[in-house]
């Protein structure tokens, strides 16, 4: 007897989860909205994931046939970068750079004698510091580190004609 006053009971259960089953969930976003919403947040984060996966750029010294490899992003500007070229190319005791500090320091003196220079994507060799951090850092592809070349031009006093 207990067996059919269970079966009563399992069936009232069946019909009532049967009732939960047909109602339908509150009205969200259509299929459309959503496929707009994964498509933005999508975009987001392979912007995200670029913006975090910077390939470091090659510096190189003319001159010296070893180069370096610099990771721009870790950087907080150019006068980070000066100090690590400058540890990296310019053989100076700490003396010296307590004596000069990180404030005396940029990318025009960073290593005497020399011009830092950057190639772009498109290969056109531009001078560093013209660009904005930001955009240096998406645009560089190499780092040249170039000697200044001495005046060819010989100073000529009188006119040049002697009488």
């Amino acid at each position: 007897m207990s067996s059919s006053g269970g079966g009563a009971a399992s069936a009232s259960a069946s019909a009532s989860f049967e009732q939960h089953a047909k109602r339908r969930p509150p009205s969200g976003p259509s299929s459309q909205q959503q496929r707009k919403l994964r498509l933005k947040l999508s975009v987001k984060d392979d912007e995200d994931v670029a913006a975090g996966v910077v390939p470091p750029v090659t510096v190189v010294l003319d001159g010296r046939c070893i180069c370096h490899r610099v990771h721009l992003n870790r950087h907080t500007g150019y006068r980070s970068l000066a100090g690590a070229l400058r540890r990296m190319f310019v053989d100076t005791d700490a003396a010296a750079d307590e004596e000069q500090g990180e404030d005396g320091l940029d990318i025009a003196n960073a290593i005497p004698g020399h011009v830092v220079a950057y190639e772009d994507m498109e290969d056109d060799l531009l001078l560093a510091g013209d660009l904005k951090w930001n955009d240096f850092v998406r645009v560089a592809k190499r780092i040249r580190i170039i000697p200044v070349k001495k005046s060819s031009r010989t100073k000529k006093c009188g006119g040049g004609l002697d009488n």
